[in-house]
């Protein structure tokens, strides 16, 4: 009856060891660290917009949490940086954090220009390079429609434009993220 026992607890103290290697153990350079997938199946964080022109902001996970603020049009885009059941926590372009219903958000990719740069200008050219044809200039805080992000540029639209955009010039997409139209 003893040795079963024996067996057993080596068994775990092996395994026990084991574990704390796999979490210390800094791995070889290059390793990439796989993307962190929220409960939905979705990689967090994650750019989103607001499907609504009135989208209430809570303090906390459900609706008994009160309410912290409300967004007042539809297409800002949003950072979501925690899933918990129906619910998404999100950071807008001033970096304020709240819980909004998943059914207030859309999939459509938009940015904001420059939140940053309050009363700068921005140019969307006809191709992406900076060289290229400018097609319209863009005031920071501008709310466009993405198209499509690559090589540091992205292809931005709204109400009678298009051109490419610098990546780093936009709030809602990541730096050097390829974003696909469709």
């Amino acid at each position: 009856m003893m040795r079963p026992l024996l067996f057993l607890r080596s068994r775990l103290s092996l395994l026990l060891v084991l574990a704390v290697l796999a979490v210390a153990w800094p791995g070889e350079p290059g390793w990439a660290q796989a993307p962190k997938v929220g409960p939905s199946g979705y990689p967090l964080p994650r750019f989103v917009s607001l499907k609504s022109n009135a989208v209430n902001v809570r303090k906390g996970p459900g609706k008994n949490y009160g309410i912290a603020w409300r967004f007042v049009r539809a297409g800002l885009p949003v950072e979501i940086i925690q899933e918990f059941e129906t619910w998404r926590k999100v950071r807008d372009s001033d970096g304020a954090e709240g819980w909004i219903h998943q059914s207030l958000l859309s999939g459509r990719r938009t940015a904001i220009v420059a939140p940053w740069a309050k009363g700068e200008r921005f140019n969307a050219h006809s191709e992406a390079s900076e060289t290229a044809r400018v097609t319209a200039i863009l005031e920071s805080g501008v709310v466009t429609d993405v198209v499509r992000c690559r090589e540091g540029w992205c292809d931005v639209r709204g109400d009678n434009y298009e051109g490419w955009v610098e990546q780093n010039s936009l709030w809602g997409v990541y730096p050097n993220e390829n974003v696909s139209d469709g």
